[in-house]
């Protein structure tokens, strides 16, 4: 009998080209098959519950992993790959899950948080953590601004080509919060699924409107006519973005 072990992973996307493994890259999926590989002796496939691009940082990333027997302990398995990764991945939670339990495809929703630092002066360790926006933002328009993405919409005019169409661009998003400590903004995005820079091109729309660069209505004309030409849009950068959970 094989065994399927679930993975709650958190990381510092910084140093990584992402989490999918890619030729001659350094990713998150990557890091982890090389330690399960020095574990296992040979090297087997993890699956994540969705591709965070290049400085993107999860709290809540998960992936799952089949062993052809159940020898260590999901906690020992824990331990083992702390002690092997980098000290920017860590295994939060491991558990021994049922085989039709699949990181990916049993996702049913995911929680996204856009980091911004309003303010003249960027704190250091604030670097590649926020979107530094020397101009001052108003605060009132992001909440309201934000809300015009709840519910269902087709979100073809927020989303990036990632190299081939995409077959569904339809998403629900059912909650987004915005909240303001100091010069701390926050943007909190929750739906049953993101396309590609999908929660990144939603905050440049929403920046660009709190700076007076952009109206509420382009944000409704995007969403009610998705497949028009796109005009210049702005992306947010992306060490400002974190996976925070995954819900199954």
């Amino acid at each position: 009998m094989s065994a399927r072990l679930k993975l709650t992973v958190a990381y510092d996307g910084t140093p990584f080209a992402g989490w999918q493994s890619q030729k001659h890259a350094n990713t998150v999926q990557d890091q982890l098959e090389k330690a399960i590989a020095r574990m296992a002796g040979k090297h087997l496939r993890v699956h994540g519950a969705g591709r965070t691009d290049a400085g993107v940082h999860a709290l809540g990333q998960c992936a799952h992993v089949d062993f052809l027997d159940q020898k260590r302990s999901a906690q020992d398995w824990q331990r083992a790959l702390n002690a092997l990764l980098p000290a920017t991945i860590r295994i939060m939670r491991a558990r021994y899950v049922s085989p039709d339990f699949h990181a990916r495809f049993s996702a049913k929703e995911k929680i996204y948080r856009y980091r911004i630092w309003a303010a003249p002066v960027l704190r250091p360790f604030e670097v590649s953590r926020c979107w530094h926006i020397a101009a001052p933002l108003d605060f009132e328009k992001i909440v309201r601004t934000s809300k015009l993405f709840v519910g269902k919409h087709d979100f073809a005019g927020f989303a990036a080509n990632r190299g081939k169409p995409e077959t569904d661009t339809v998403r629900s998003i059912q909650e987004v919060r915005a909240k303001k400590s100091g010069s701390l903004i926050t943007i909190q995005f929750r739906g049953d699924g993101f396309l590609y820079k999908m929660v990144r091109l939603m905050t440049g729309a929403i920046v660009d409107c709190a700076l007076g660069k952009a109206f509420d209505e382009q944000i409704t004309d995007r969403l009610s006519f998705p497949h028009s030409a796109a005009a210049a849009r702005t992306v947010a950068p992306a060490g400002g973005l974190i996976l925070v959970r995954v819900f199954y």
